[in-house]
Protein backbone atom coordinates (compact mmCIF):
# COMPACT_ATOMS: atom_id res chain seq x y z
CA UNK A 1 0.00 0.00 0.00
CA UNK A 2 1.41 3.34 -0.59
CA UNK A 3 2.15 5.20 2.42
CA UNK A 4 2.61 9.00 0.80
CA UNK A 5 6.04 9.13 1.57
CA UNK A 6 6.88 11.65 -1.24
CA UNK A 7 3.46 13.75 -1.49
CA UNK A 8 3.90 17.16 -2.47
CA UNK A 9 7.85 16.23 -3.49
CA UNK A 10 9.01 17.13 -6.84
CA UNK A 11 11.53 14.28 -8.20
CA UNK A 12 14.03 14.18 -11.44
CA UNK A 13 14.92 10.96 -12.53
CA UNK A 14 16.82 10.42 -15.24
CA UNK A 15 16.53 7.22 -17.18
CA UNK A 16 13.04 7.25 -16.55
CA UNK A 17 12.04 5.30 -19.78
CA UNK A 18 13.04 1.60 -18.88
CA UNK A 19 14.03 -0.57 -16.83
CA UNK A 20 15.10 0.78 -12.89
CA UNK A 21 14.38 4.08 -14.02
CA UNK A 22 11.25 3.78 -15.13
CA UNK A 23 10.28 1.58 -12.20
CA UNK A 24 11.08 3.85 -9.83
CA UNK A 25 9.38 6.62 -11.59
CA UNK A 26 6.23 4.72 -11.29
CA UNK A 27 6.87 3.56 -7.27
CA UNK A 28 7.61 7.59 -6.81
CA UNK A 29 4.50 8.58 -8.42
CA UNK A 30 2.47 5.98 -6.91
CA UNK A 31 3.96 7.66 -3.24
CA UNK A 32 2.83 11.40 -4.39
CA UNK A 33 5.75 12.48 -6.07
CA UNK A 34 5.51 15.23 -9.06
CA UNK A 35 7.71 13.81 -11.86
CA UNK A 36 10.32 15.06 -14.24
CA UNK A 37 11.79 12.49 -16.38
CA UNK A 38 14.47 12.36 -18.69
CA UNK A 39 15.44 9.73 -21.45
CA UNK A 40 17.26 9.97 -24.86
CA UNK A 41 14.54 7.60 -26.54
CA UNK A 42 11.42 9.60 -26.86
CA UNK A 43 8.96 6.43 -27.17
CA UNK A 44 9.74 4.84 -24.19
CA UNK A 45 9.82 7.95 -22.49
CA UNK A 46 6.38 9.20 -23.39
CA UNK A 47 4.77 5.80 -22.83
CA UNK A 48 6.44 5.38 -19.38
CA UNK A 49 4.80 9.34 -19.22
CA UNK A 50 1.46 8.33 -19.99
CA UNK A 51 1.42 5.42 -17.75
CA UNK A 52 2.06 7.23 -14.89
CA UNK A 53 -0.79 9.64 -16.00
CA UNK A 54 -3.00 7.30 -16.76
CA UNK A 55 -2.69 6.32 -12.70
CA UNK A 56 -3.10 9.64 -11.62
CA UNK A 57 0.59 10.60 -11.19
CA UNK A 58 1.74 14.36 -12.34
CA UNK A 59 4.58 13.76 -14.58
CA UNK A 60 6.80 16.08 -17.50
CA UNK A 61 9.48 14.69 -19.55
CA UNK A 62 12.33 16.14 -21.26
CA UNK A 63 13.90 13.43 -24.18
CA UNK A 64 17.71 13.91 -24.58
CA UNK A 65 21.11 12.01 -24.05
CA UNK A 66 22.29 13.11 -20.62
CA UNK A 67 26.15 13.16 -22.67
CA UNK A 68 25.28 16.37 -24.20
CA UNK A 69 27.13 19.67 -23.09
CA UNK A 70 23.78 21.61 -22.95
CA UNK A 71 21.69 18.57 -21.96
CA UNK A 72 21.93 19.43 -17.88
CA UNK A 73 21.28 23.23 -18.65
CA UNK A 74 18.17 22.84 -20.97
CA UNK A 75 16.63 20.33 -17.65
CA UNK A 76 17.91 22.76 -15.01
CA UNK A 77 15.89 25.72 -16.88
CA UNK A 78 12.60 23.24 -17.34
CA UNK A 79 12.64 21.78 -13.94
CA UNK A 80 13.04 25.33 -12.30
CA UNK A 81 10.33 26.82 -14.55
CA UNK A 82 7.89 23.68 -13.86
CA UNK A 83 8.73 23.52 -10.05
CA UNK A 84 10.72 25.89 -8.70
CA UNK A 85 13.04 24.39 -6.25
CA UNK A 86 13.82 20.41 -6.00
CA UNK A 87 13.49 17.66 -3.74
CA UNK A 88 14.79 14.26 -5.20
CA UNK A 89 17.43 14.39 -7.84
CA UNK A 90 18.22 10.30 -9.10
CA UNK A 91 20.91 9.92 -11.35
CA UNK A 92 20.53 6.44 -13.48
CA UNK A 93 20.48 6.88 -17.16
CA UNK A 94 23.18 4.58 -18.52
CA UNK A 95 24.38 1.50 -20.82
CA UNK A 96 27.32 -0.68 -20.61
CA UNK A 97 30.03 -0.80 -23.44
CA UNK A 98 32.39 -4.10 -22.19
CA UNK A 99 35.31 -5.12 -23.29
CA UNK A 100 38.81 -6.85 -21.59
CA UNK A 101 41.05 -3.61 -21.01
CA UNK A 102 43.85 -4.64 -23.31
CA UNK A 103 41.17 -4.43 -26.30
CA UNK A 104 39.73 -1.59 -25.32
CA UNK A 105 39.26 1.42 -26.75
CA UNK A 106 39.72 5.33 -25.57
CA UNK A 107 36.32 5.98 -26.90
CA UNK A 108 34.61 2.60 -25.03
CA UNK A 109 36.56 4.02 -21.90
CA UNK A 110 35.82 7.65 -22.05
CA UNK A 111 31.96 6.94 -23.30
CA UNK A 112 31.60 4.82 -19.50
CA UNK A 113 33.18 8.05 -18.14
CA UNK A 114 31.26 10.32 -19.68
CA UNK A 115 27.95 8.86 -19.28
CA UNK A 116 28.37 7.43 -15.34
CA UNK A 117 30.17 10.09 -14.37
CA UNK A 118 30.98 12.83 -16.00
CA UNK A 119 27.01 13.33 -16.95
CA UNK A 120 25.55 12.86 -12.89
CA UNK A 121 28.62 15.43 -11.85
CA UNK A 122 27.14 17.85 -14.61
CA UNK A 123 23.57 17.91 -13.80
CA UNK A 124 23.90 18.21 -9.80
CA UNK A 125 26.06 20.99 -10.39
CA UNK A 126 23.31 22.91 -13.00
CA UNK A 127 20.79 21.36 -10.64
CA UNK A 128 22.61 23.05 -7.51
CA UNK A 129 19.95 26.04 -7.88
CA UNK A 130 16.84 24.26 -7.50
CA UNK A 131 18.71 22.25 -4.69
CA UNK A 132 21.71 23.58 -2.69
CA UNK A 133 20.65 26.99 -3.67
CA UNK A 134 16.86 26.88 -2.50
CA UNK A 135 17.91 25.37 0.66
CA UNK A 136 20.15 28.14 1.46
CA UNK A 137 17.20 30.53 1.22
CA UNK A 138 14.92 28.60 3.71
CA UNK A 139 17.58 28.52 6.19
CA UNK A 140 18.57 32.21 5.69
CA UNK A 141 14.73 32.79 6.69
CA UNK A 142 13.72 30.07 8.99
CA UNK A 143 16.71 28.87 9.59
CA UNK A 144 16.07 25.12 8.51
CA UNK A 145 15.99 23.73 4.90
CA UNK A 146 13.31 20.73 4.50
CA UNK A 147 15.32 17.34 3.77
CA UNK A 148 16.59 17.15 -0.45
CA UNK A 149 17.90 14.18 -1.42
CA UNK A 150 20.12 13.02 -4.26
CA UNK A 151 20.50 9.29 -5.13
CA UNK A 152 23.29 8.33 -7.27
CA UNK A 153 23.43 4.63 -9.03
CA UNK A 154 26.33 2.36 -8.88
CA UNK A 155 27.14 -0.77 -9.11
CA UNK A 156 29.19 -4.09 -7.74
CA UNK A 157 31.53 -3.90 -10.60
CA UNK A 158 32.76 -0.76 -8.60
CA UNK A 159 32.65 -2.30 -5.48
CA UNK A 160 34.19 -5.70 -6.28
CA UNK A 161 35.20 -5.04 -9.94
CA UNK A 162 33.86 -6.95 -12.90
CA UNK A 163 35.56 -8.80 -15.78
CA UNK A 164 35.63 -6.90 -19.05
CA UNK A 165 34.27 -3.99 -17.53
CA UNK A 166 37.16 -2.05 -16.49
CA UNK A 167 35.48 1.08 -18.24
CA UNK A 168 32.21 0.36 -16.09
CA UNK A 169 33.64 -0.10 -13.00
CA UNK A 170 35.92 3.01 -12.92
CA UNK A 171 33.37 5.36 -13.91
CA UNK A 172 30.93 3.98 -11.02
CA UNK A 173 33.29 4.21 -8.52
CA UNK A 174 34.14 7.59 -9.21
CA UNK A 175 30.24 7.85 -8.52
CA UNK A 176 30.86 6.84 -4.76
CA UNK A 177 33.39 9.20 -4.47
CA UNK A 178 31.60 12.11 -5.67
CA UNK A 179 28.42 10.66 -3.83
CA UNK A 180 30.76 10.50 -0.24
CA UNK A 181 31.92 14.00 -1.59
CA UNK A 182 29.23 15.79 -1.94
CA UNK A 183 27.18 14.16 1.33
CA UNK A 184 29.90 16.44 2.96
CA UNK A 185 29.52 19.36 1.03
CA UNK A 186 26.02 19.35 1.12
CA UNK A 187 24.86 18.37 4.50
CA UNK A 188 24.91 21.58 5.89
CA UNK A 189 21.88 22.22 3.65
CA UNK A 190 20.44 19.58 4.64
CA UNK A 191 20.72 17.57 1.77
CA UNK A 192 20.97 13.62 1.99
CA UNK A 193 23.49 12.40 -0.76
CA UNK A 194 23.42 8.39 -1.06
CA UNK A 195 23.89 5.63 -3.20
CA UNK A 196 22.82 2.17 -4.80
CA UNK A 197 25.31 -0.04 -5.59
CA UNK A 198 22.98 -2.58 -7.92
CA UNK A 199 24.43 -6.31 -8.62
CA UNK A 200 22.64 -8.56 -11.14
CA UNK A 201 19.13 -6.65 -11.85
CA UNK A 202 16.92 -7.86 -14.71
CA UNK A 203 17.26 -5.17 -16.94
CA UNK A 204 17.78 -5.40 -21.11
CA UNK A 205 22.06 -4.48 -19.68
CA UNK A 206 21.72 -7.77 -17.85
CA UNK A 207 19.69 -9.71 -20.44
CA UNK A 208 21.38 -12.80 -21.91
CA UNK A 209 23.60 -10.92 -25.37
CA UNK A 210 22.90 -13.55 -27.97
CA UNK A 211 19.39 -11.83 -30.08
CA UNK A 212 19.17 -8.92 -27.07
CA UNK A 213 18.80 -5.42 -27.20
CA UNK A 214 20.97 -2.95 -28.89
CA UNK A 215 22.43 0.86 -27.97
CA UNK A 216 23.45 3.44 -30.86
CA UNK A 217 26.23 5.29 -29.24
CA UNK A 218 27.19 8.63 -30.88
CA UNK A 219 30.94 9.54 -30.62
CA UNK A 220 31.79 11.73 -27.91
CA UNK A 221 34.27 14.26 -29.64
CA UNK A 222 33.19 14.82 -32.89
CA UNK A 223 36.49 16.88 -33.17
CA UNK A 224 38.89 14.21 -33.48
CA UNK A 225 36.88 12.15 -35.52
CA UNK A 226 35.96 11.92 -38.99
CA UNK A 227 33.37 14.81 -40.29
CA UNK A 228 30.90 11.71 -41.18
CA UNK A 229 32.04 9.24 -38.09
CA UNK A 230 29.20 7.10 -37.70
CA UNK A 231 26.88 6.16 -34.51
CA UNK A 232 28.43 2.62 -33.49
CA UNK A 233 25.80 -0.01 -32.29
CA UNK A 234 26.81 -1.67 -29.51
CA UNK A 235 25.11 -5.10 -28.27
CA UNK A 236 23.81 -4.98 -25.02
CA UNK A 237 23.47 -7.67 -22.06
CA UNK A 238 25.97 -10.19 -21.14
CA UNK A 239 27.02 -13.83 -22.71
CA UNK A 240 24.37 -16.26 -21.52
CA UNK A 241 27.43 -18.54 -20.04
CA UNK A 242 28.81 -15.39 -18.16
CA UNK A 243 24.87 -14.65 -16.74
CA UNK A 244 24.38 -18.40 -15.88
CA UNK A 245 27.66 -18.52 -13.77
CA UNK A 246 26.59 -15.15 -12.08
CA UNK A 247 23.06 -16.64 -11.41
CA UNK A 248 25.27 -19.61 -9.77
CA UNK A 249 26.68 -17.06 -7.24
CA UNK A 250 23.84 -15.32 -5.92
CA UNK A 251 22.68 -16.67 -2.74
CA UNK A 252 19.03 -16.30 -3.99
CA UNK A 253 19.51 -17.61 -7.16
CA UNK A 254 18.04 -14.98 -9.16
CA UNK A 255 18.49 -11.59 -10.66
CA UNK A 256 16.67 -8.59 -9.14
CA UNK A 257 13.92 -6.98 -10.49
CA UNK A 258 13.50 -3.39 -11.47
CA UNK A 259 10.79 -2.80 -9.11
CA UNK A 260 12.66 -3.95 -6.02
CA UNK A 261 15.83 -2.10 -7.21
CA UNK A 262 13.67 1.43 -6.82
CA UNK A 263 12.29 -0.09 -3.87
CA UNK A 264 16.19 0.70 -2.20
CA UNK A 265 16.08 4.38 -4.39
CA UNK A 266 12.44 4.92 -2.72
CA UNK A 267 13.93 4.54 0.59
CA UNK A 268 17.05 7.09 -0.35
CA UNK A 269 13.94 9.25 -1.54
CA UNK A 270 11.77 8.91 1.44
CA UNK A 271 12.15 10.49 5.17
CA UNK A 272 13.34 7.05 6.24
CA UNK A 273 16.59 8.00 5.29
CA UNK A 274 16.86 11.42 6.30
CA UNK A 275 19.98 10.90 8.66
CA UNK A 276 21.60 8.95 6.56
CA UNK A 277 24.26 10.58 4.17
CA UNK A 278 27.27 9.65 1.98
CA UNK A 279 26.32 5.69 2.04
CA UNK A 280 26.75 3.19 -0.13
CA UNK A 281 24.27 0.20 -0.38
CA UNK A 282 24.68 -3.25 -2.28
CA UNK A 283 21.94 -4.47 -3.29
CA UNK A 284 22.92 -7.96 -4.87
CA UNK A 285 20.26 -10.78 -3.59
CA UNK A 286 22.86 -11.96 -0.63
CA UNK A 287 26.43 -12.01 -2.89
Amino acid sequence: MPSGWLKGKTAVITGGGRGIGRAAAELFAAEGARLFLTDRDREPLEDSAAQIRKSGGEVQWLEGSVTDADFPSRLAKRVEATFGALDVLVNNAGYTWDKTLHKMTDEQWQAMVEVHLTAPFRLIRALASAMRGAAKAELAQTSMARPRKIVNISSTSATRGNFGQGNYAAAKAGVIGLTRTLAREWGPFNIQVNCAAFGLIDTRLTQAKEGGAKFEHHPLRPADSPANAAPVTIELGIPSEIRAATLKLIPMGRPGTPREAAGVILFFASPLSDYVSGQVLEVAGGS
